[in-house]
């Protein structure tokens, strides 16, 4: 059932660089309730190390194989380009952080993975063409995914059922967001939430790894030792460092191809920090959890205490035409407060971070620069930098917190 798909050598824009069509997200809210991957009879559960074998979503929505879609699978709609017309990063090649001191400018975004002491960067000029790597991260194998569309990189452990597999660009979209598909099986699976909802296995969930958005001077400073994807070495052409995506992140523009009911309580592309603890979802407003250069905002998701770390230093890939020109939006970390079985609180002043209980000086990657917690690494809570519409669809009823006036 597995064929060799076309790579497209040119990409198009906006209508081709993220797949296209039109979706809405109306029936979004139930079919993508927690609840809908929940087994509650160990005797359900499907074979650990045994994929199903039939028919591909990619050619069909319905099939006698296919388990119930999580969506309506009407609204996951072809933009165009064929499945990896968007070409995902197979063999990615990277270089030491200490022979790429100037490969990128201080600014620029990138995707962060640390596994085990391996930290590796994937520039967002790079992923704005792209929008999957492939990968293998302290020895797990991982699918880092970037979607421009949503404004959100998101990272998971490509295994299903024990079965390792690679992910592709379906050359599609489901609520303006890109549309994945798995090389073993050809199910569709969404990106922002990483569910198979359409295919042989939908249903089925991908654990995701936290891979929050630093910029290049702070992933450089967090991790001296990491790596970074060459933009040199991708195997591709394509005009790396251009944006085209101009103007995309403009709050008072509407998302593309979205066309549905954006939840009222926030413009549709306002940016938001999503965070999902306890099955509470809950978005904080950028304008709500920034400052001037450093802020530090203490509060619960759930019952849970945790601290979002901001500093200023980190342009949006999706405003210029340049990813290095954006406007300052900052770098964002979410870690749990507690340390040792106490629970610290946080201040910023001076362009410093401190905590209140010991002054240790803490950097927004979360670790204890000096004081008496030195080397102190907080727990890292995985987070999305996203847009309200993209957030508010994928996770209805969620709470939003907004800046005081």
């Amino acid at each position: 059932m597995k064929r060799v798909m076309l790579v497209v050598a040119v990409l198009g824009l906006i209508a081709t660089a993220c797949g296209g069509g039109d979706s809405s997200p109306a029936t979004t809210a139930a079919a993508a309730s927690d609840e809908a991957t929940t087994t509650t009879s160990s005797e359900a559960q499907p074979a650990q190390g045994v994929l199903p074998d039939g028919p591909s979503a990619l050619d069909t929505s319905s099939a006698p194989e296919f388990p119930d879609p999580l969506v309506d699978p009407g609204e996951i709609i072809s933009g165009g380009p064929p499945p990896d017309g968007i070409p995902p990063i197979e063999e990615p090649v990277f270089v030491p952080v200490t022979e790429a001191l100037d490969l990128l400018d201080d600014p620029e975004a990138v995707v962060a993975i640390e596994i085990d002491g391996d930290a590796r960067a994937y520039p967002v000029q790079v992923m704005i063409w792209h929008e999957i790597v492939n990968d293998t991260v302290g020895r797990v194998p991982v699918s880092v995914t970037y979607c421009p569309l949503c404004n959100s990189a998101v990272s998971y452990v490509r295994e299903i059922r024990g079965v390792e597999t690679t992910f592709g660009t379906s050359g599609r979209l489901f609520s303006s967001a890109l549309v994945m598909y798995d090389r073993a099986t050809e199910s569709l699976w969404t990106h922002f939430d990483g569910r198979a909802v359409v295919g042989l296995l939908a249903g089925e969930q991908l654990e995701i790894v936290a891979s929050p958005l630093l910029s290049w001077a702070d992933f450089r400073e967090a991790y001296p030792t990491g790596q970074v994807l060459d933009p040199t070495q991708t195997g591709f052409v394509r005009d790396y460092g251009r944006n085209p995506y101009v103007g995309y992140d403009d709050v008072n523009t509407d998302p593309f191809l979205f066309r549905g009911d954006v939840d009222s309580r926030a413009a549709a592309k306002q940016r938001v920090v999503g965070v999902d603890i306890d099955a509470t979802p809950t978005a904080f407003a950028l304008d709500a959890i920034s400052g001037i250069d450093t802020a530090a905002t203490n509060t619960k998701v759930g019952e849970t205490d945790v601290v979002i770390l901001w500093k200023a230093g980190q342009a949006t890939a999706l405003e210029d035409s340049s990813v290095e020109e954006g406007r300052d939006v900052g770098t964002v970390g979410v870690f749990k407060s507690e340390v040792d079985g106490d629970v610290l609180t946080f201040a910023a002043a001076d362009g410093e971070v401190r905590d209140d209980q010991t002054g240790s000086l803490w950097s927004v990657t979360g670790e204890a620069l000096d004081g008496p917690l030195a080397g102190t690494k907080l727990e890292r809570v995985p987070h999305l930098d996203t847009f309200w519409f993209a957030w508010a669809t994928y996770k209805p009823g969620t709470i939003l917190v907004e800046a005081a006036e």
